[in-house]
């Protein structure tokens, strides 16, 4: 996708249901959306760079609601709370817990067990979180920072790259993205491994 099109959806305004829970009156198209939210994820980033977190802070439920807050909170309302109703993504909404709960023991287990190497732990851990689809949005973003987390602070390596890209835009990098959730889905993490560190 070329520039003319990213600017084209960066002007497309939104409609009134993708508007609850906003917290700003005054964002009325999807590029001021995208920069108001990249500003409190900045934020949330800045806000775990000066912390130390181990592996059972990292791997709880609070925790996971806590960072999505930190992503989110200036700009929703529902930011740090799981989703209450079924999206087109994740599982059954009354199954969220259950599905995490059972996330973060297996992601325990891996690490105690040395099951795979420290980069396939964190994207496996990614994969998970986000094919659950924890909240009403910010999924994709939220999981890549869990990642990043995880890799940095658990296992001391540095964070991921994701393709030098916010992944926010319709373009060709973020259909590599897709593409490789799309095979992680089918039991190949491969793609996403190497798309993580590109």
């Amino acid at each position: 996708m070329g520039l003319e099109n990213d600017d084209i959806f960066a002007h497309t305004p939104l409609d009134e249901n993708e508007k609850v829970g906003l917290k700003s009156i005054s964002v009325s198209t999807r590029g001021e959306l995208d920069q108001l939210e990249q500003l409190n994820i900045e934020k949330a980033i800045e806000w775990t760079i000066h912390r130390q977190f181990d592996f059972d802070r990292i791997l709880s439920k609070e925790f996971i609601k806590k960072i999505h807050l930190r992503m989110f909170g200036d700009v929703w309302d529902w930011a740090g709370t799981f989703r209450r109703s079924n999206k087109n993504l994740g599982v059954d909404w009354t199954q969220i817990e259950t599905e995490l709960r059972m996330l973060l023991d297996d992601t325990r287990y891996w690490i105690g067990n040395k099951t795979y190497d420290p980069d396939e732990i964190a994207i496996r851990f990614k994969h998970r979180l986000v094919k659950t689809h924890c909240f009403p949005n910010g999924n994709g973003r939220h999981s890549r920072l869990m990642a990043d987390i995880l890799i940095e602070k658990g296992f001391n390596r540095k964070v991921f790259s994701w393709n030098r890209s916010y992944l926010a835009n319709p373009d060709e990098t973020r259909r590599k993205y897709i593409q490789a959730i799309i095979l992680a889905d089918q039991g190949d993490l491969s793609q996403l491994l190497t798309f993580a560190r590109s």
